[in-house]
C-alpha cells in the first residue's frame, strides 16, 4: 500500500484522495504536521527535497506535486482509462485544465488568501481581481459542458473540484459564474470521495473563521 503524506485541509491533497477513491485504491494516509516542522525532518527531505505535501511513496517510489500524482495513480492503478483517456487530444485538454488549475485558478486563491492567513498581510484588491479573472476563464471553458474536459468525469474535474470547494469555504462568492456553479453542483454529486473532500474543506475553513 502506498504511503500518502498529507493534511486533510489541503486542496492538492484532497484531489489525490478523491482520485484514489475513484479508482478503488487504498492509501496509507500519514498526516504531516507542518506547524511542528515534520516536513523538515531529514527522513522526509530524503523522500521529497522540496518538502511539500502531498507526497506519495509507492513501494519506494516517491512523487510529489498533486497533479503529477493524479496522473501516476490513474496510469498505474486505474482499471480503465476513463479518468485520463489514452487519446492524445483528450489527454491534452485534461493536461491544459490541470495546468490551468495549478498556475491560474488555485494560484489565484493562494496568492490572495495565504498572505492574509499566514502572514497577517492586508488584502490586495489586485489579487482579488485575479480570482475573478480565473473564474471567468473557467466559466468560458465550461460553456455548454457538463465536465471540465470532454464528456465524462476526468482527473481535471477532480483537481478543479478540490480548488473550487476551497474557494467556497474561503467565502469567495462565485455564484455569478453560471457555468461554474452548474458544473460544481454536478461534480459534487458524481465525484467519489466528495464527502472526505468536504470534511477537509471544513477543516481548512477554521483558518478563515
Amino acid at each position: 500500500m502506498a504511503d500518502f503524506y498529507y493534511l486533510p485541509g489541503s486542496a492538492p491533497c484532497r484531489s489525490v484522495i478523491m482520485v484514489a477513491k475513484a479508482i478503488g485504491l487504498e492509501l496509507n494516509k500519514k498526516i504531516l504536521d507542518l506547524h511542528a516542522g515534520e516536513h523538515l525532518k531529514p527522513e522526509f527531505i530524503k523522500l521529497n527535497p522540496q518538502h511539500t505535501i502531498p507526497t506519495l511513496v509507492d513501494n519506494g517510489f516517491a512523487l510529489w506535486e498533486s497533479r503529477a500524482i493524479l496522473v501516476y495513480l490513474v496510469e498505474k492503478y486505474g482499471k480503465t482509462d476513463s479518468l485520463y483517456p489514452k487519446c492524445p487530444k483528450k489527454r491534452a485538454v485534461i493536461n491544459q485544465r490541470l495546468y490551468f488549475d495549478m498556475g491560474t485558478l488555485y494560484q489565484s486563491l493562494s496568492n490572495y488568501y495565504y498572505p492574509q492567513l499566514f502572514a497577517k498581510a492586508p488584502a490586495d484588491p489586485e489579487l482579488y481581481k485575479k480570482m475573478g479573472d480565473a473564474f471567468g476563464f473557467l466559466n468560458t471553458f465550461l460553456d455548454g459542458q457538463t465536465y471540465a474536459a470532454g464528456d465524462s468525469l476526468t482527473i481535471a474535474d477532480i483537481a478543479l473540484l478540490a480548488s473550487v470547494s476551497t474557494f467556497e469555504v474561503a467565502g469567495y462568492d462565485f455564484s455569478k459564474y453560471e457555468n461554474v456553479s452548474k458544473w460544481y453542483a454536478n461534480a459534487k454529486k458524481v465525484t467519489p470521495g466528495w464527502e472526505e473532500n468536504w470534511a477537509g474543506c471544513l477543516e481548512f475553513k477554521k483558518f478563515f473563521d
